[in-house]
């Protein structure tokens, strides 16, 4: 399968908050607003640490997020941040912008509950994204009530009038493992107990949503690059299929650091890989993790943004701008 991208030639746009591994500029998804031809990139921090002289506490897992706004897709300017004791929580990760068409902003954040140690999707609203407030966040989806154990990393993508969020998620195990080994780290994705899999839910207005459950989950016993995880990361529309990038990991091992592969559906409902066999796009750095690939294009052009490993072990923001034939 021939490369979407080269990361070698992408414009590094966030650079990670320090040097080394555990350091993290990425997660992002984008919105284009086409009527103010605005980029809008959402994306998170974090830190291995709260210093460096800090070496007995726990890792300041993901710190904060942010929103920038760019004209041009590349120079992008800070608006909004939250950190995660706004939430309550001890990690936050991948979120997800929204401007629906009665003109407000949603923002689905993805964070750890402070209560039951598992991760969690909210919703922030305003009609404007610098008055985005997570005092008023509303439950989107939350593991109990769902009868899973971890729900995170939205992406919303619109397709004529119907909005589909793309979210990872961890089901229920088949076999008898105590809530304490799956939550007491408050990331059971990070445990190797249970596989990192792909949902899909729908909506008319972004605000009340239709979970459907399984739409994309590695194969355990396949000993594949993504026989632990297959995390669908944004899809877009090619003739009369769906093509996406996912994020795949061969063992709990490779958790945070996952490499890209290309998967299609004929309606978002199921998707299939592309890349059985090994990964499509990989970082030519570090640990060769390249993940949470988005995709915006404009005209002819194509902006793949895109959190990739360097060589000092820490994972920068980029975006590659291509276009198309």
């Amino acid at each position: 399968m021939p490369p979407f991208f080269d990361p070698r030639e992408g414009i590094v746009i966030r650079q990670p908050p320090g040097e080394g591994t555990g350091y993290w500029a990425g997660a992002p998804t984008v919105w284009y607003d086409a009527p103010s031809s605005t980029f809008y990139l959402a994306y998170r921090l974090r830190r291995p640490r709260r210093s460096e002289t800090d070496r007995g506490v726990a890792p300041d897992r993901g710190g904060e997020t942010r929103i920038a706004v760019s004209r041009d897709g590349v120079q992008f300017e800070d608006v909004w941040r939250a950190e995660k004791a706004q939430f309550d929580s001890p990690s936050i990760e991948r979120c997800a912008l929204v401007h629906t068409r009665d003109d407000r902003w949603h923002y689905f954040v993805s964070y750890v509950d402070g209560a039951d140690g598992r991760w969690r999707t909210d919703r922030l609203e305003a009609g404007a994204v610098e008055l985005l407030d997570p005092a008023g966040r509303v439950p989107v989806f939350a593991a109990e009530p769902l009868g899973i154990e971890g729900v995170k990393d939205p992406k919303v993508v619109v397709v004529g009038s119907v909005y589909w969020m793309l979210l990872s998620y961890v089901p229920k195990p088949t076999d008898d493992v105590a809530a304490d080994a799956m939550h007491s780290t408050a990331d059971v994705y990070n445990t190797g107990l249970l596989q990192s899999c792909t949902a899909v839910a729908s909506s008319f207005d972004a605000v009340h949503w239709q979970w459907h459950g399984d739409a994309m989950r590695p194969e355990p016993a396949s000993g594949a690059w993504d026989a632990y995880a297959r995390r669908v990361s944004t899809v877009w529309t090619d003739g009369a299929m769906f093509v996406g990038f996912y994020d795949g990991s061969a063992s709990v091992e490779e958790n945070y650091e996952e490499r890209t592969g290309v998967a299609v559906s004929s309606d978002l409902m199921r998707f299939r890989s592309l890349t059985p066999a090994e990964p499509a796009i990989v970082s030519p750095d570090g640990s060769g993790s390249l993940r949470y690939v988005d995709v915006v294009q404009v005209g002819r052009t194509r902006w793949y943004y895109y959190e990739v490993a360097r060589a000092d072990g820490s994972h920068e923001l980029r975006v590659s701008i291509v276009p198309q034939a």
